[in-house]
């Protein structure tokens, strides 16, 4: 509240604080995401993309670190929560498509929070386009964005909507993650893995034919990859994924 009031003179924080704390306390965790989501959209500009570029400015200075944070970076909770919520329909932007500002948004605030939750009712509705930018920014020097690259798409992320449409077919996920096999961090590496590991409950000979490939010239860290996305089928005792994960040593 105190960050937005530096950046917009118009924000009346007391009637903010009303409308948040009315109806809060029986609330989830998420719910009260949501709910101070609604609150934000009552006291900021209605059209969502000026709204927008005040929570833009608000923002304070994104993390560097990858280590794991505390519960501070939840302060971000309710403006991921907003981007979901207004950032998809022209209804909210005065008839005019929101998608570039929300993926403006959703990249600056997983630099600070995560977006992986917020960016996947974009994954689900407009998925070729969602995909495309997600593809672009592989290639960003922050990790923090490369992992949403992967994390976002999964398609059972755990607490997240799943992702129906990737949970039938995972390959267009698939160049991605071939993008992302070799990055420096093993934030964004451990995110592979795992969305790997998502395919396979699904889509197991996909995961598996897919890690056999990436075992030729693997690098220590790329095995070290396989091994982790192989780990439930191989704990289940999956004759493919136990060979593999063996050879991948």
């Amino acid at each position: 509240m105190h960050n937005i009031s530096l950046v917009h003179a118009k924000f009346d924080g007391d009637a903010f604080r009303r409308s948040a704390h009315k109806g809060l306390k029986p609330l989830t965790f998420t719910e009260r995401g949501d709910h101070l989501a609604r609150a934000l959209r009552e006291h900021l500009p209605q059209r969502y993309d000026a709204a927008i570029r005040v929570l833009l400015r608000s923002l304070t200075p994104a993390r560097s670190e990858t280590d794991r944070s505390g519960l501070e970076v939840f302060f971000y909770l309710p403006h991921s929560a907003f981007i979901a919520m207004y950032g998809l329909d022209p209804e909210h932007n005065g008839g005019r498509d929101p998608f570039e500002i929300s993926m403006k948004a959703q990249y600056e605030i997983t630099r600070r929070f995560t977006a992986e939750f917020s960016i996947r009712p974009f994954l689900a509705r407009d998925p070729e386009r969602t995909l495309a930018v997600l593809a672009r920014w592989t290639r960003d020097p922050c990790p923090h964005v490369r992992r949403l690259c992967s994390e976002g798409p999964r398609p059972r992320l755990p607490w997240g909507m799943r992702l129906r449409a990737f949970v039938r077919d995972p390959r267009p996920c698939v160049p991605i993650l071939e993008a992302l096999k070799d990055d420096p961090s093993l934030y964004v590496r451990r995110s592979v893995a795992n969305h790997l590991g998502d395919i396979a409950k699904d889509h197991l000979d996909l995961a598996i034919d897919l890690c056999e490939r990436w075992r030729k010239g693997a690098s220590a860290e790329r095995l070290w990859l396989i091994r982790h996305a192989l780990r439930h089928p191989a704990k289940k005792g999956h004759a493919r994924a136990l060979r593999l994960r063996a050879m991948a040593r």
